[in-house]
């Protein structure tokens, strides 16, 4: 059998258990033997088509199930699945969730690749095929060149690197990124490529920093936000952490 670790927000729809032994080839298939078995907990995980809510997050031994198979992620009798619920108008985990910095890491040197290839060879459309990519990624809440991640991953040139973390400020960070090369893409329209290519250019460098100094300008800028009261910026950096700095691994 496999253990489903539920959050605090989803107990009293378990009789307060903490831990709940279900069955199930896959990770679908778990979440459906429990919400079988808890029928007020269906609600809170699937909506009326059947699907997983897109604020519930679900991870098998710390690694988020959309970098896996999703719900048709196979099983063993020794995993244990987490469910993480960002609850929609309300608090997000205070301590964040597992999140794999490997794929936010793969995720940037991919912008910076290509941004540079569409630098050097003048190629416009390979900016909006970013930004594309980008904005996509946020609005599915992954990173946008996951798939270059998990092929990396598959031929073993890199490896989880999982940290507890809040994501809600990494979306923004990218959605933030995206939104720069679509002014860049107005700006080549207009006739102005100098601001064009500078804004790629900003886009580039705050990849770099991330990636190579591990400092997450737009985390920060969402912290900042947060700090301000302003809506939709629910979490505050996590207590181990400054703003935007690579938190460390208490697992």
């Amino acid at each position: 059998m496999t253990t489903i670790r539920i959050p605090t927000p989803l107990r009293p729809y378990t009789g307060g258990s903490k831990e709940v032994d279900v069955t199930g080839g896959t990770v679908g298939a778990a979440l459906v033997d429990l919400s079988a078995r808890f029928p007020d907990v269906r609600r809170h995980l699937f909506d009326d088509a059947g699907g997983l809510r897109p604020y519930v997050n679900v991870f098998l031994n710390d690694e988020d199930i959309r970098t896996l198979q999703a719900e048709a992620t196979p099983l063993q009798s020794s995993d244990r699945l987490m469910i993480v619920p960002s609850i929609a108008g309300g608090a997000a985990e205070p301590q964040g969730v597992p999140v794999d910095h490997a794929a936010l890491r793969a995720n940037q040197a991919s912008i910076i690749l290509l941004l540079v290839a569409a630098f050097i060879l003048n190629a416009t459309w390979l900016v909006a095929v970013v930004a594309l990519v980008m904005l996509t990624g946020t609005a599915l809440g992954r990173p946008g060149f996951l798939w270059v991640y998990l092929l990396l991953r598959r031929i073993g040139l890199v490896k989880p690197d999982v940290l507890r973390d809040h994501p809600q400020p990494h979306r923004f960070a990218q959605c933030l990124g995206g939104a720069f090369l679509v002014a860049a893409l107005v700006a080549a329209w207009l006739g102005v490529p100098w601001l064009s290519w500078g804004l790629v250019w900003l886009v580039i460098a705050l990849a770099a920093v991330n990636l190579f100094a591990g400092f997450c300008v737009g985390c920060a800028l969402y912290y900042w936000l947060h700090r301000l009261g302003l809506p939709g910026f629910r979490v505050g950096p996590l207590p181990s952490t400054f703003p935007g700095q690579r938190p460390g691994n208490d697992r």
